[in-house]
């Protein structure tokens, strides 16, 4: 079957090129009829002819097929011109040549069959490994497709673990800001408080028992402010040693990043969560210190204002030698919604402290 429908395609080809070579109809036919019979060994027919061409008339092919067939019993026959020859002797030798010729023609016709089989076979078994070739080129193709896919894929992961190793390390730029800010605003406190309390030296001389008082208070919420501070930069060292840690976890896993990518995420996200809770102490501390300058600016004012009605008391109503007697200014106590106020993010800090440790467990 598979020869059958080669010999038609490659007939159907050469009929093609023979209707671009040959525009006129009859010696298209011709041109046929002789392809049919000496190249692929079929014997033309009108209606074959007419199914392969399908040009002019059915009458056309059987012209051209009966000149055919004359011409070639002329150019078949065989003739033997000797003046000494009769005439029987002559046409009986040249009947004889005609039969050897055709029975030369046959066997050549079985040979070239043969060979065409061969070459048919030889054609068959190259077609074959052409096939077996190309199954194994698309398996090749397709395994390194995969393995581009594969790396495609791997090298999506690098850049997403650099991604994360960037957000990291700038997150940890980030926080070493904040915690240099807070140094400096803890040292700029300092300064401010130290020139308070020279202030407070020097001009409430008379009202020192309210001023140890609120130097006391103000020691301690200095206390515990330093302490805040320095619980702030132990987290923060400790979040630092955990960040150097982390990159050396992901330095030394990057060879592995495949296996890692889920435990290299679980680490990220702690490390947002750490940094979440570092921001949400941060932001406890500068609550702290806003309302402990509140307190203090107001106290100021208020000690301000009594210093001076006092001071132009003693100025224009006392006599010389004289010093009028004050009462001792008391400090009003501190209601309870503020020191509720001030203690709530010691103890928010606490307890996100806590559940910082609880996570990191």
């Amino acid at each position: 079957m598979t020869d059958v429908l080669s010999d038609e395609a490659r007939l159907a080809a050469e009929i093609d090129r023979l209707k671009a070579a040959c525009p006129k109809t009859r010696e298209l036919y011709r041109e046929v009829c002789a392809l049919l019979f000496f190249r692929f060994g079929q014997t033309p027919t009108a209606n074959r002819l007419y199914q392969l061409v399908r040009r002019g008339s059915m009458g056309t092919p059987a012209a051209v097929l009966g000149e055919f067939w004359t011409e070639l019993r002329e150019k078949s026959r065989v003739r033997i011109e000797h003046p000494d020859l009769p005439t029987d002797l002559r046409d009986a030798a040249g009947e004889l040549v005609a039969t050897l010729w055709t029975r030369a023609t046959a066997s050549a016709q079985a040979e070239l069959a043969s060979l065409r089989a061969e070459v048919e076979d030889h054609r068959a078994e190259a077609d074959r490994r052409v096939a077996a070739a190309r199954d194994e080129l698309g398996r090749t193709e397709t395994a390194l497709e995969q393995r581009t896919a594969a790396l495609l894929a791997a090298q999506v992961e690098v850049r997403e673990l650099e991604k994360a190793q960037a957000e990291g390390h700038a997150a940890r730029q980030a926080m070493e800001a904040d915690i240099t800010r807070l140094k400096a605003e803890a040292a700029a406190r300092d300064r401010e408080l130290e020139k308070v309390r020279e202030g407070f030296s020097r001009d409430l001389e008379k009202l020192r028992e309210t001023a140890e008082r609120t130097e006391e208070r103000l020691r301690a919420a200095e206390k515990r402010a330093l302490i805040e501070i320095d619980r702030e930069r132990g987290a923060a060292a400790k979040l630092h040693k955990e960040l150097d840690e982390a990159n050396r976890r992901a330095d030394r896993r990057d060879a592995e990043h495949r296996r890692a990518v889920e435990t290299l995420q679980a680490q990220l996200g702690d490390a947002r969560h750490q940094a979440g809770v570092l921001q949400g102490r941060l932001d406890a501390v500068q609550a702290t210190n806003v309302t402990l300058q509140q307190q203090l600016a107001a106290r100021r004012g208020a000690d301000m204002r009594e210093a001076r009605p006092a001071r132009s008391g003693r100025t224009k109503g006392a006599p010389a030698g004289t010093t009028p007697v004050r009462p001792v200014a008391t400090r009003p106590a501190r209601p309870a919604g503020a020191a509720r106020a001030a203690s709530a993010p010691a103890s928010k800090t606490a307890v996100r402290r806590k559940r910082s440790k609880t996570d990191g467990r």
